[in-house]
């Protein structure tokens, strides 16, 4: 199977896996107890009221039809008004997830270099001060919760030693760059306003760092282990027989099989910041998508669950396909459909 077949098998497979999510999350959003239009519109609204708005959302018909109105209004770009703004969701979408996705792909990075970097370094220096102390803070950041984290860092370096930024996401001094993408450090580049950028950066950093700890120290763990179990492997022995420079081996033989089990967790993890970002969102009081997603949960505003819970599947669906395309570069025996031994 080439890349191309590779690739759009996982296409296929996605589609019928989001078809999948998309009548399971809006059965669920349906049957639901209570009644989202009253509650939305209040005790005082009267029953005329609540049954017009019930049927500008076709909540008065069976759920099958409403599911298929929904699917319609989807692919003419309709995701329903939210109950709440008051505003087409697709709107509420293209304000709130540029915040979420610029924190999640600056903790992305910080999770992987510094992951794959430390793990690495521990697999050099195996049983020595640098590995013990690099599993030390593994651990640490494994069972320790990004919220305390977030908290910690608001607590030290917003209020004791106050030398960072602990609030939003610029500010109220700096110039905001004109819209282009949503995030601030990508539109400030964009349009040359360098110091938005940096105060961007400022901003993205505590809670970034805070969202990553937990996927940094997974990927430290799981790369050190599996380039520990390498260095015993009968080739790279029959390399350094050879008298291959260890620093070659290292980078040419070994890290690339052994990133394979580290890329396929960090694209779970990474997708799961978006999920799992709402707690760090509300500390840094950040503007963005999974906090949006909470407080439409919370006030049963069905629209936007629908649409919060498909956009955070294709963006699932997406990093899967993009790990998979990743491990079968790194391992070639994937994509042709060989048992890897």
């Amino acid at each position: 199977m080439n890349l191309k077949k590779f690739i759009g098998y996982r296409l296929i497979y996605s589609i019928f896996v989001l078809l999948g999510l998309s009548i399971l999350i809006f059965t669920i959003a349906r049957v639901v107890p209570g009644d989202p239009v009253r509650l939305a519109l209040g005790a005082r609204a009267s029953q005329e009221v609540v049954e017009s708005v019930r049927a500008q959302m076709y909540l008065d018909q069976p759920i099958v039809l409403q599911y298929l109105y929904w699917v319609r209004d989807i692919f003419q770009g309709n995701f329903g008004i939210s109950l709440f703004t008051r505003r087409n969701v697709l709107i509420d979408i293209q304000q709130f997830l540029p915040a979420t996705m610029e924190l999640a792909l600056v903790s992305g990075v910080i999770m992987a270099v510094f992951g794959i970097l430390l793990g690495t370094l521990a697999a050099q220096k195996k049983n020595s001060l640098m590995d013990n102390l690099v599993r030390l803070v593994a651990y640490v950041g494994v069972v320790t919760p990004s919220f305390v984290l977030a908290i910690f860092f608001v607590l030290i370096f917003g209020y004791v030693f106050n030398i960072m930024p602990t609030a939003g996401r610029l500010s109220s001094y700096i110039q905001a760059p004109p819209w282009i993408t949503g995030m601030i450090t990508v539109d400030s580049l964009l349009t040359g306003n360098f110091a938005a950028f940096f105060n961007a950066l400022r901003h993205l950093l505590l809670p970034a760092i805070s969202l990553a700890m937990a996927g940094l120290s997974q990927q430290a763990r799981i790369t050190r282990s599996t380039m520990s179990d390498n260095l015993q492997k009968d080739y790279i022995q029959a390399h350094r027989t050879y008298g291959i420079p260890r620093r070659r081996i290292m980078s040419k033989y070994l890290l690339k099989p052994s990133l394979i089990p580290t890329v396929s967790i960090l694209g779970l993890d990474f997708a799961a910041l978006l999920a799992n970002a709402f707690l760090v969102e509300l500390i840094f009081n950040w503007p963005g998508f999974s906090r949006y997603g909470i407080n439409a949960i919370l006030r049963k505003d069905l629209n936007a669950i629908i649409a919060v819970v498909m956009v955070m599947g294709i963006i699932f669906v997406t990093v899967n396909i993009i790990v998979d395309i990743v491990v079968a570069y790194l391992d070639p025996r994937i994509r042709m459909g060989r048992e890897r031994s």
